[in-house]
This record gives C-alpha cells, sequence and structure tokens, in this order.
C-alpha cells in the first residue's frame, strides 16, 4: 500500500488565485542586470527578503526576448512566492513583469531606476519589500488534497545507477502522482534522442503525440543547423560517460523511466509556459540543470524531484529541489546533498515500490516545510534560457 492515496494531505500556502505553494517567499526580481545590484541591496535591507540575480533582459528581441518576460512572470506567478517586488532600469518593461504577476491576484510592486538613481529606488523598494514580509509572515498553512502539488522532474549527472535506479524511483513516484490526478511535468528535450519514440507512444492523444514530435523535430534542426550531429562531448557529458554511459541512445532509455510505466503523457508546453490541466506534462527544454529547473519554477511547479547518479548540487531559490541517488559511493561522498538514498534498490535490499514511496515521504515532509539538502546548503542557482544573442 502507497504511502499516499486520494485522501492524503499537505500543508501549503493557498494563494489569491487557488493554487498551492510550499514556500512563503518574498522575491526581489530584477528585470535585467542593471538592476541586480539594487535587488541585492534590498534583500540586504530587509530579512527575509530574497534576491533573484542573474544577467540577462537587455537588447534581447522575438522569441528570446518573449521567453525573458516569460520566465520573469511565471517565476513571480509560482505558488511558493507569497509577494514580490520588481526592480528595472525603466518603467515600461518593469511595468509590463508587474502587470503579468499581478493577474494571480498577489502583491507585487515595481520600481524603475531611470530618473531616481539606485539610492532612492532601493529606499522606495526596501519600504515595500519590508511591508510584504511582515504580511507574509502571517500567512498560515492550511490543510490541502495531495493532487494539488505540482511537482516537476530533471536529472542531472546521471550515471548508470541513474537509469536503474534513481531515475525509476522517480518514475514509480510519478504513477502514484499520476493516478490521484496530479500536475506533472518532464522535459531535456535533447536527453530524449533516440527513445523519442518511446515518449511519443505514451502521449495520450494523436495531438498531444503530434506536439510532442513537433518540439523534438524542432530540437533536432537546431542540431542538423549547427552541424553538431555528432553529440560526443556534449550528450552524453564526459562526467556521464566516466559513469558508464557510453551513447546518447543509452541516457535516453534512463531518462525516460522517469516517467514511470503508466503514466500517460497528457500535455506538452513550451519552455515556461503553464499547464492548463492536470496530467503529466513535456516541457520542450534545456538538460542544463539550472536551466530546466529555472523553467519548471516558472510554469508554476512547486516541488522537484532531481535523480544523480554521480552527484549534482543544483538547487532554486523558489522550489525545493529534492535529490535522489541510487550509487552508495555518491551517497557515501556527497551525504550532504542527497535527500534520498535510493541505493538499496539496486543492493536488492528495497524493491521499486518501496523507493518510490520513500521519494513520496520525503516529498510529503518537504511539502509540509522540512528543508531539502539543497536548501540548508543555501542552493539558489536561477539560470535564464537564451535562445539568441542579443541585438
Amino acid at each position: 500500500m502507497s504511502v499516499i492515496d486520494k485522501n492524503s494531505t499537505f500543508l501549503g500556502y493557498r494563494r489569491e488565485n487557488g493554487r498551492v505553494g510550499v514556500r512563503n517567499h518574498v522575491i526581489i526580481l530584477p528585470l535585467d542586470d542593471l538592476s541586480n545590484a539594487a535587488s541585492e541591496a534590498v534583500a540586504h535591507n530587509i530579512k527575509g527578503a530574497m534576491a533573484i540575480p542573474h544577467p540577462y533582459g537587455r537588447l534581447q528581441f522575438g522569441a528570446d526576448l518573449d521567453l525573458h518576460f516569460r520566465t520573469l512572470i511565471g517565476t513571480g506567478c509560482n505558488p511558493n512566492v507569497a509577494a514580490v517586488v520588481v526592480i528595472g532600469i525603466e518603467d515600461g518593461w518593469t511595468k509590463k513583469v508587474v502587470d503579468g504577476i499581478a493577474a494571480t491576484g498577489k502583491p507585487v510592486v515595481g520600481f524603475g531606476i531611470e530618473g531616481h538613481g539606485d539610492h532612492d529606488t532601493i529606499m522606495r523598494a526596501s519600504k515595500a519589500a519590508r511591508e510584504f514580509v511582515q504580511w507574509a509572515s502571517e500567512k498560515q498553512r492550511e490543510v490541502c488534497p495531495i493532487h494539488e502539488l505540482w511537482v516537476s522532474t530533471k536529472c542531472g549527472e546521471s550515471d548508470t545507477t541513474s537509469g536503474c535506479g534513481a531515475n525509476p524511483t522517480v518514475g514509480n513516484a510519478f504513477d502514484k502522482l499520476h493516478a490521484l490526478g496530479s500536475t506533472l511535468c518532464f522535459g531535456e528535450t535533447t536527453e530524449l534522442t533516440g527513445g523519442e519514440h518511446i515518449v511519443a507512444a505514451r502521449c495520450a492523444t494523436d495531438a498531444v503525440r503530434e506536439q510532442f514530435m513537433f518540439m523534438f523535430n524542432r530540437y533536432q534542426a537546431v542540431v542538423d543547423r549547427h552541424k553538431t550531429s555528432d553529440l560526443s562531448e556534449s550528450q552524453p557529458t564526459k562526467g556521464n560517460i566516466a559513469g558508464g554511459l557510453t551513447t546518447i541512445e543509452e541516457k535516453a532509455l534512463g531518462n525516460i523511466q522517469k516517467i514511470g510505466k503508466t503514466c500517460t503523457v497528457d500535455g506538452v508546453i513550451d519552455k515556461a509556459e503553464m499547464p492548463t490541466h492536470p496530467g503529466l506534462w513535456f516541457m520542450d527544454s534545456s538538460s542544463a540543470a539550472a536551466e530546466m529547473v529555472t523553467l519548471c519554477a516558472a510554469s508554476g511547479y512547486a516541488v522537484h524531484f532531481f535523480p544523480t547518479g554521480q552527484g549534482n548540487v543544483i538547487g532554486n531559490p523558489i522550489v525545493p529541489v529534492i535529490k535522489i541517488c541510487a550509487n552508495p559511493r555518491t551517497v557515501r561522498l556527497m551525504s550532504e546533498h542527497i535527500d534520498v538514498d535510493s541505493s538499496g534498490l539496486l543492493q536488492r535490499q528495497i524493491t521499486l515500490d518501496q523507493a518510490g514511496d520513500l521519494l513520496l515521504e520525503n516529498m510529503l515532509r518537504t511539502a509540509n516545510g522540512r528543508l531539502t539538502a539543497a536548501e540548508a546548503l543555501g542552493h539558489r542557482e536561477f539560470v535564464l534560457t537564451r535562445l539568441y544573442e542579443s541585438a
């Protein structure tokens, strides 16, 4: 019997738009790289506020600019965020992000630096942040049904134990969550190469299958355009090769284990887009760890499963990242980074069903407030995906 069923609950923060989060962050969100210093100064002034610096936001255009706005707005809209202070170099684009976040009903305010300078902006933004932090501090957790917990997944620093142990552990947990009507997400388009037909066969409808193949073929076109059909030195990485993965097909077959045995692929979204109904969603995304976790956060996911073989230290500013590892050597040498030790699975000490339950038990504890290893260690990797060079 699984540790979760249709009557399972967790303690979450109910937001103004009905979504449920598991953290209660007040974030200082810079629109562009020029606003990082002011944003970090505000977070330094106001204890309990968190700045999320990044290096982009100037002279982007077209689909790249659209993705930039979608990622920033989605980050502010994430249910793990209680309130947002946006700081940008100028008012117009700052207001666009503020308006996008405001659609959720959560408190948000924006400040432009031009015409004011850093000192005045920092002072005004600090006052707003202080009010938001005090307001958020009175928010109380409430009992929420398990299906309202949105969960995403991505693997990193994979080795042979990933596809045989840690990834199937996630797959088992996903099967159980999917059966209860949860909203789930996987991606890593590059790392499905050679196994894309397996994912296509799991698509719930012909329309979903067509969308998935469109996303996959779009990636293949990038490979062809840049004449990088030989994926060695990239996929798999040198770390993957050292861990026993010699081809992209091997890596793909291990990667696909994360979607379990019974899940259907119920929808397809582009980078940082938000799902429109429950089920398992495929998101076209990079296989770079921090990039995809950032995109999942921008899509609205509240908890992230991250299986690793060789050991990966990735975290995220607003979404708790739960690390799962089935490699006993990595568990021993990097124990401070591992939340769920599933190495007993490959040593035949536990079953796959028990491994999945270990992960789900940790998920519930994390949702109820327990810090993940990455959170306790201060890992707040926030990496935006870029499509083009700047103009």
